[in-house]
């Protein structure tokens, strides 16, 4: 099962550290992907950060493997949609499609092999009925649930 960590989260929520580049590195190096927030400007520049552009970064940065690329503005989904990148775009929808064909899974709704459950933590706290018929996981607390789901290849 693929572990994805939120905006490069390992061990819970952390503003000061979410969305960083320094942090998403970190999760990579680690062997879990990212999923990261992209934000362009007017003037073709690129950001990472979920409520605000935090963070200046580069389009090589934005192809490094693992990463799943949540668009936060349209100049962002603009640009992707000319690469091959693995990005999609959404609010509060059940269910998304990634560029890559996988179902990224708002939290509580059903899933598929070819799922990502995201922020399995907002209806199960303490982790005792993680998914297990999904392609993979997105959470701030991928090094716990690594733990819990010991077979699991990251």
């Amino acid at each position: 099962m693929k572990l994805i960590a939120h905006r490069g989260l390992i061990n819970g929520p952390d503003n000061t550290i979410e969305n960083a580049p320094v942090q998403i590195c970190r999760a990579l190096s680690l062997g879990y992907d990212c999923e990261i927030d992209l934000r362009v400007d007017n003037h073709g520049y690129f950001y990472l950060g979920h409520d605000n552009p935090d963070y200046h970064t580069t389009a090589e940065f934005l192809h490094k493997p693992g990463l799943w690329i949540h668009a936060k503005n349209l100049n962002a989904l603009k640009w992707l949609t000319n690469t091959e990148l693995n990005y999609f775009w959404h609010q509060e929808d059940d269910f998304v499609i990634t560029s890559h064909r996988f179902i990224w899974t708002y939290p509580g709704k059903e899933l598929t092999t070819n799922s990502v459950s995201v922020m399995p933590e907002w209806n199960d706290p303490n982790f005792t009925n993680l998914p297990n018929n999904c392609f993979g996981i997105c959470s701030d607390y991928v090094g716990k649930i690594q733990k819990l789901i010991p077979a699991s290849p990251v």
